[in-house]
């Protein structure tokens, strides 16, 4: 680890030497200096997490800040705040509504090092030369635009991204089996009245639409467009089969937040519900069964990256680059791939896991021996194999990708009068 470290350092310096010699005198100045950066970032609970920032100030020698919010109050710090932070570590739906702005500075892949090995999905929008693009905002269709000072998107790999992937996942409904008792295969089981006063949603309305989606399609009342871009029609006929279920009782809550989740879910007062990855990952380690249930229909994916503030330039703007580099570079990756996540560069993780991990979270092999989550916790035995299986058979049965509509706002109105009703 030490090597990898003092080698990445090296070449650091190398590269200020090199490309930065303008904005300062000497590469060595520079590693004096960058102990004295602090970059502010800003993100969900999802990937802002302490023991990043603590690896950061150990192998890169700046402080990161992190500040965790609810999605929706990221999506509103980044569109009109943009003095408040350097790094914004979004998801690609809210990239769709914030990059107009100008808020954000457009990426150089040149000084990505591992680029070329970003997964296929953010770069073309294929897992596999043969996969089909999924409905919603993909990933690619809002992660390049043509130039440094571009607010627009482009469809092709421009050199220039609006946000650099790091984490993404295939979300499914989780469950308690211990509760259930029998087999659950469609999304149509969230509004099952068997269920009822036991089922839980989340309140995020661009993500919790997607989900209502999935479920009266599931149950045969809508054959959507595109359930990303849905019609005004659309939306009223997916918001009436929701309210119609909340005022039967079926909702024992909505949650926005990570902790809501796991608390719904552990104790037992909700036995299926929208969830993610990392809170099934929290209710198991309490050692309560819980399962991210695969769904004939598919997966609903979402998938996010690092944006930086048009504000940073500089010393700040290089330590930026070398966090992201960092990034990619495998110990985050294999940190959140613990959790249930992905990580963009995959392989750069695989280094940072055991051969049991790497196999259990990303090949769908049995464990062989436990598996942990990043905090020691219990997570699998032996024999036992993940939910949904391998990285193929999870990213390739996504069904629809977390979006905004060209309706959006009309959306979020009713969304809302759902959640009031």
């Amino acid at each position: 680890m030490t090597t990898t470290k003092l080698s990445r350092r090296g070449l650091l310096k190398g590269a200020a030497a090199a490309t930065a010699a303008s904005t300062f005198p000497a590469p060595m100045l520079w590693a004096q200096n960058i102990k004295d950066v602090t970059l502010r970032q800003f993100g969900t609970g999802v990937s802002n997490l302490n023991e990043v920032g603590q690896k950061v100030k150990e192998e890169l020698g700046f402080t990161l800040e992190m500040t965790a919010l609810d999605s929706d109050a990221v999506t509103q710090r980044a569109a009109t705040q943009p003095g408040s932070f350097d790094i914004a570590d979004i998801e690609y739906w809210i990239c769709k509504k914030v990059w107009p702005t100008g808020n954000l500075q457009a990426m150089d892949t040149s000084k990505i090092k591992n680029y070329d090995k970003i997964v296929g999905i953010f770069r073309d929008g294929k897992l596999n030369p043969d996969s089909t693009i999924a409905q919603g905002t993909a990933p690619h269709t809002v992660g390049f635009t043509s130039g440094p000072g571009g607010t627009d998107f482009v469809q092709e790999e421009s050199g220039w991204m609006t946000l650099i992937p790091t984490i993404y996942n295939a979300d499914t409904l989780g469950i308690r089996p211990d509760l259930i008792g029998r087999p659950i295969e469609s999304w149509a089981e969230l509004l099952n009245p068997e269920f009822k006063g036991k089922a839980s949603i989340l309140d995020i309305s661009s993500i919790g639409i997607m989900d209502a989606a999935m479920v009266c399609e599931a149950m045969g009342e809508i054959a959507y467009g595109d359930k990303g871009n849905m019609t005004r029609d659309e939306i009223d006929r997916t918001m009436a089969i929701m309210t119609e279920a909340k005022k039967a009782g079926q909702f024992r809550a909505f949650w926005k937040t990570f902790d809501e989740s796991v608390n719904l879910m552990a104790s037992g007062e909700v036995v299926i519900q929208s969830m993610w990855s990392p809170a099934i990952t929290a209710v198991k380690s309490r050692g309560i069964d819980c399962v991210y249930q695969p769904l004939k229909e598919g997966y609903r994916s979402w998938g996010g990256g690092i944006g930086l503030s048009k504000n940073l330039s500089g010393l700040e703007l290089d330590a930026a680059y070398e966090y992201i580099n960092w990034y990619l570079d495998g110990w985050v990756g294999g940190f959140l791939m613990r959790q249930g996540y992905y990580s963009a560069v995959p392989e750069t993780s695989k280094a940072y896991m055991s051969e049991n991990e790497w196999g259990y979270w990303f090949e769908g092999k049995e464990a062989t021996e436990v598996i942990t989550n990043p905090f020691g916790d219990a997570m699998a035995q032996p024999g036992e194999v993940r939910d949904g299986g391998s990285f193929q058979d999870r990213m390739g049965a996504v069904a629809c990708w977390n979006a905004v509509m060209d309706e959006n706002q009309y959306m979020v109105r009713k969304w809302n009068e759902f959640v009031a009703a």
